[in-house]
């Protein structure tokens, strides 16, 4: 039988009857299949790579679907998808139609737990270990975690009750130094400490004659405690994993991630003893792949590349993060109250390049979004103008820190969010499509959304000299060049004058308000078409058939979803008395939403036809960007359908069409 043929068929229940040689070679092969289908597709390598040998041990002592296993992220779990009967659509991965790059438990019964974000699996871990218990069943339960995901809080929530409740659990740490971007803090010092790669080498014999030595069945329970106590230094010589121990954990290793019998071995041992166990295993991200061992940043998750060299091709267009990077440097150069935060995003949110220019004014806080958040509040609070710069999905994660550290207090911070949108091949978990829906409600918060390079350089200069909160939205994509001429030197926003004969204010006395300006690109007597961020350009185009068609548009890019520029939206509705709303959002609470509502406090719904545009009430599945928002009809053939449609009703009801 030929390597594809194997791995085209291998089922789950096929590993537990593999030796360790047999195994070994089926992990080679299952790297090269990683290798070249990812070359092909695009995807993440390196965390797959490193977790081969791991993958298959588990699977060869646990009895998958019966016993549970939980990936934290679950962007590693590329070979349980190749062990589960996935094998032979391993070419689809992120692909529209195709396999998730994550777990999603409509997927397989394999995939007990739907991911995508990190320091989750323990918790969910833990729920399944005390669902069993309530049960009264004997399945076993396994959590897969990076080193990385540590940097969490979520995760030492989670250790903690673990330890507290004493159900049965096996915590796998995969320790590989790394999450996306090298880890930072205190907790990867301390693993940096127990990490002596000759340590677990000279101790691999030692502890495996005394595993061996440990006596199952009914008497195993009752010798736990001295297992815990003796084992664990006879591994970790003076008490280096005490703080797990002290956390309520039985405590083994650190040993070789990538030795499939030293694996089997531990895990065996550990499948049969009580309590909470955690068992660190040290791998290397990238693993068997020069390049991606080389770079496991780059190669963590990537498109297309050569596989003999391991070259990608490099990005021919300027996106939306390189426009931010560059602004943001600029910016920093000239006010040294500019200080960045990210939450181990580095890479992803261009902060690695302002780090390189403002070393000592950039910080990465790892996998702690919520934490991030309060310390920039803690640091506008102090007079400094911090850019939060996190993925619009990730921020969801700190949102009660953005209500309570930050909007209550009114204080300076800019969320620089990222993937503001469709971001695409990551699908349901990473898109950001939710922003302007969970911000939009927030007493003292500013929303802007750039259209081009131009316009985000300006919303930042501004965002930064102002006294409140901002949050600016940008997508995964590249920027547009320049604007139309007569739109140049519209302002952003100007100060509203003081009223000196103003009442007494009913609530807590407000600075003087801000009135924002959108811009009007074109004019026309049939349509108003407000359009929200680089999707302005898709409006500017549908305008330019419509007018062949015979159709005139006021095309109007929209700049700032909160506050909104009412005297324009007023103006346009009342001579065009039809109203087309687009963003690249969730449409429940968006901007269309908001639109909505300005028009019937101003009496106006009733004589102006309102029809929206975005994302709607159901999660987006993964698959490239352009694809996504052609399905979704947020596109240019798609407004100039959508604008027929609207002229064509003659009704002067506001409808709210979801696609």
């Amino acid at each position: 039988m030929s390597n594809t043929q194997r791995l085209n068929t291998i089922q789950a229940s096929d590993v537990p009857k593999l030796n360790c040689q047999e195994m070994t070679a089926l992990g080679q092969e299952i790297r090269d299949a990683l290798i070249q289908t990812i070359a092909r597709t695009g995807g993440h390598l390196a965390p797959n790579l490193g977790v081969v040998e791991l993958t298959l041990a588990l699977y060869h002592v646990y009895g998958f679907p019966e016993d549970r296993i939980v990936w934290d992220v679950g962007h590693q779990s590329y070979v349980q998808k190749m062990l589960t009967g996935r094998a032979p659509k391993l070419g689809t991965i992120r692909q529209y139609g195709g396999l998730a790059g994550f777990c999603r438990r409509h997927e397989s019964e394999f995939d007990c737990f739907g991911a995508g974000h990190a320091c989750t699996a323990i918790s969910a871990a833990v729920g399944f270990a005390v669902a069993r218990d309530l049960r009264g069943t004997d399945e076993r339960v396994v959590a897969v975690v990076g080193d990385g995901a540590l940097t969490g809080g979520m995760a030492f929530e989670a250790l903690n009750n673990a330890g507290a409740l004493k159900s049965d659990l096996l915590v796998v740490l995969n320790d590989n130094e790394m999450s996306i971007a090298p880890n930072v803090g205190a907790l990867a010092t301390y693993l940096a400490r127990i990490r002596v790669e000759p340590l677990y080498r000279q101790a691999e014999d030692s502890v495996k004659a005394a595993l061996h030595r440990i006596p199952l069945g009914g008497t195993l329970s009752r010798t736990a405690e001295g297992i815990k106590h003796g084992l664990t230094h006879m591994v970790t010589p003076d008490r280096s994993g005490i703080f797990f121990e002290e956390l309520g954990f039985t405590y083994l290793g650190p040993i070789d991630g990538h030795d499939v019998h030293l694996l089997v071995d531990f895990i065996k041992r550990a499948r049969e003893m009580k309590g909470p166990i955690l068992l660190h295993v040290i791998t290397k991200k990238g693993k068997g792949y020069t390049p991606a061992e080389a770079d496991s940043v780059t190669f963590h998750g990537l498109g297309p590349f050569k596989v003999d060299d391991g070259k990608i091709e490099p990005p021919t267009a300027r996106t939306f993060t390189h426009a931010f990077t560059d602004a943001a440097i600029d910016l920093a150069k000239n006010d040294a109250r500019v200080v960045a935060v990210t939450a181990a995003m580095p890479t992803g949110t261009g902060l690695a390049k302002f780090s390189k220019a403002f070393p000592q004014r950039t910080f990465d806080v790892g996998i702690a979004e919520q934490h991030a958040v309060t310390f920039c509040a803690g640091l506008a609070a102090a007079g400094f103008r911090p850019l939060c710069s996190i993925y619009s999905t990730f921020l969801q994660r700190g949102y009660d820190q953005v209500v309570h550290d930050v909007a209550l207090q009114k204080l300076p911070v800019v969320f620089c969010m990222d993937r503001g949108g469709l971001a695409g091949d990551d699908g349901a978990t990473h898109q950001g499509v939710f922003d302007i829906s969970y911000l939009r409600c927030l007493p003292n918060m500013t929303i802007l959304a750039p259209r081009d390079e131009g316009e985000l350089r300006t919303m930042l200069h501004a965002a930064v000299g102002m006294d409140r909160p901002v949050a600016m939205r940008y997508p995964r994509a590249n920027v547009m060049d320049g604007t139309r001429p007569e739109t140049v030197g519209v302002p952003l926003f100007e100060k509203c004058p003081v009223q000196p004969d103003s009442p007494e204010p009913l609530f807590a006395p407000e600075p003087p308000p801000l009135r924002f300006f959108s811009q009007v690109l074109l004019r026309g007597a049939d349509v108003g078409i407000f359009a929200v961020g680089v999707l302005t350009y898709a409006a500017l185009a549908a305008a330019d058939e419509l007018r062949r068609q015979g159709i005139e548009a006021t095309v109007v890019d929209v700049r700032s979803i909160k506050p909104l520029d009412l005297n324009t939206l007023f103006d346009v509705a009342r001579k065009t008395r039809r109203v087309l709303t687009i963003e690249e959002a969730a449409l429940s609470g968006g901007y269309g939403s908001a639109v909505l509502e300005a028009l019937n406090e101003e009496g106006l719904l009733g004589t102006v036809q309102v029809n929206r545009m975005g994302i709607p009430d159901h999660f987006i599945e993964h698959g490239k960007r352009d694809l996504l928002l052609q399905k979704l009809g947020l596109t240019t053939e798609g407004i100039v359908e959508r604008v027929l449609g609207l002229v064509g009703s003659g009704t002067s009801l506001w409808t709210a069409r979801t696609g």
